[in-house]
């Protein structure tokens, strides 16, 4: 006999709430949440497209080449959430700050848990392989208090578009990687180089996928930081270079304006010996600021 929940027969009509009413006695009452909403929208879509047999098993066939290309060290179904835009909302939904808190940005898949701790000053890039740059700011509060031993953990690709772990045996390890921590006067400061804008993996179905739709696999070029300090939420975030060919245009949509810098070119010998770097350099100043927990 069916249970109570039964909502009848499955007709195209009723789908949704025929198969959301078989979920009435999840164990899980969070997942029962989600799968509802999940299918409700599977069945609208499915509705307005009106899918031929021959489309919907290519779908299938998509979903099954994305699985297969995933290991241990890469994640296809992470790539697809970020050209659709869906890690992008994700971390706007779960990092809702108070106004004047420095925006956040995906992750990205190349971070490294471990990078090396280093002095203000100190230069990330190991193999001196690109154009010089000088990166510094501060780190306050939203109210302005300067935070003194804030955690910086910055990495960045170097002037060809690539991250260290992306050539094992050609850049050194924790090339242009480094945690620095904040002064008394909440400032920071460590040389690296100018970065390039670079593609991601594209020989996998999503490589194919955003083909089909005209779309590039390119990202613009930008810093990563992850910024945290006691008793402040941290912050998971970018900066870009403002004039990128592909700053309009991020493949995985994680360009915010407020994370645009100033990349100045500067001519000064004076300067950059101060800095401890080559005639003539890259500069930019950015400033994190962060709400308390």
């Amino acid at each position: 006999m069916a249970g109570q929940h039964e909502k009848g027969y499955f007709t195209e009509a009723d789908s949704a709430e025929v198969v959301t009413g078989r979920n009435a006695n999840a164990k899980d009452e969070r997942l029962r949440q989600i799968m509802d909403v999940v299918i409700r929208h599977l069945h609208e879509a499915v509705k307005e497209i009106e899918p031929t047999q021959e489309e919907w098993f290519k779908a299938i066939q998509f979903l099954t080449a994305t699985g297969h290309m995933c290991d241990d060290w890469r994640q296809e179904f992470i790539l697809l959430s970020d050209v659709l835009g869906v890690s992008m909302l994700v971390d706007a939904i779960n990092n809702r700050k108070p106004s004047g808190a420095t925006e956040t940005t995906v992750l990205g898949p190349f971070h490294v848990a471990d990078a090396p701790a280093m002095e203000n000053g100190a230069d990330i890039c190991l193999d001196g392989k690109g154009e010089p740059l000088v990166i510094h700011g501060k780190v306050t509060s939203v109210d302005g208090t300067p935070i003194e031993g804030a955690r910086l953990d910055v990495w960045q690709a170097n002037d060809e578009g690539f991250y260290d772990v992306q050539q094992k045996g050609i850049q050194p390890d924790f090339n242009l990687r480094g945690i620095f921590l904040s002064q008394a006067n909440g400032g920071y400061w460590f040389r690296g180089v100018k970065p390039k804008y670079y593609g991601i993996p594209n020989d996998g179905p999503i490589g194919a996928m955003l083909e089909k739709l005209g779309r590039h696999p390119y990202r613009p070029a930008h810093l990563h930081y992850i910024v945290g300090a006691d008793g402040y939420e941290e912050i998971t975030t970018h900066i870009f270079v403002p004039d990128d060919p592909y700053i309009d245009s991020d493949v995985v949509f994680g360009v915010k304006e407020s994370l645009l810098a100033e990349f100045a070119k500067v001519d000064n010998p004076e300067r950059a010996e101060k800095f401890g770097v080559a005639n003539p350099f890259w500069e930019v100043e950015f400033d994190f600021t962060l709400a308390p927990k």
